[in-house]
């Protein structure tokens, strides 16, 4: 079938985001906290990632790095803000033009692993909601990605077949995920590399 519509996860992708363990341990030096201490915290908060499936609120997510590392409210408020730095990284705005450029000879979307809150706070950096016609977080449809049924989901909310649809992410197994239910399934390396692979199969 003809190409209809090209989708794109967020972080790694449309967000250039800094390596997870530099971020944590930068933590552990403004926390002065040992390895061990900082990992059973973190762990301790949300061990079964209840906050990817919306189970968890961001609420209840600060409230839980509040008290597994007896942060004031203020210490908490700067730990929020300096994770949702993180989170939300720094804008590819090569990539960010190409998407933009897609529309409207084709529909567009994004599909993100996710947390509560994170569409206000992307949203208020980037606008994405005015750049794709449908935005699937993770933690407001309850499913997380490489499951089947949030990539069924986002080809019924674009009004595309899966082989109608393009998808692009930075993770072999949300990519493989992709793949297995018929999308054609890019996986993201370099912005250029991937606007090329995506053009190609634009252009048949």
């Amino acid at each position: 079938m003809t190409i209809k519509a090209v989708s794109f996860d967020i972080g790694g992708v449309l967000e250039t985001v800094a390596d997870l363990d530099e971020w944590l341990e930068a933590l552990r030096r403004r926390l002065r906290l040992d390895q061990a201490t900082l990992e059973a915290g973190l762990v301790s908060v949300d061990p079964r990632n209840l906050i990817g499936t919306g189970a968890m609120s961001e609420a209840e997510f600060r409230a839980g790095y509040r008290d597994a590392f007896g942060f004031s409210e203020a210490e908490t408020d700067d730990f929020m803000t300096r994770m949702w730095d993180w989170y939300c990284g720094e804008l590819d705005t090569e990539l960010f033009a190409f998407a933009e450029s897609l529309r409207p000879a084709y529909t567009t979307g994004i599909i993100s692993n996710s947390a509560d809150g994170a569409r206000r706070e992307e949203q208020a950096r980037y606008r994405f909601e005015q750049l794709v016609d449908d935005i699937v977080y993770s933690h407001e449809v309850g499913l997380v990605k490489p499951d089947p049924k949030i990539y069924e989901l986002a080809c019924q909310r674009l009004g595309v077949e899966p082989d109608e649809l393009v998808f692009v992410d930075d993770t072999q197994i949300c990519v493989d995920g992709a793949a297995a239910v018929g999308i054609h399934a890019v996986l993201h390396e370099s912005t250029p590399t991937t606007i090329a692979r995506v053009r190609a199969l634009l252009t048949g």
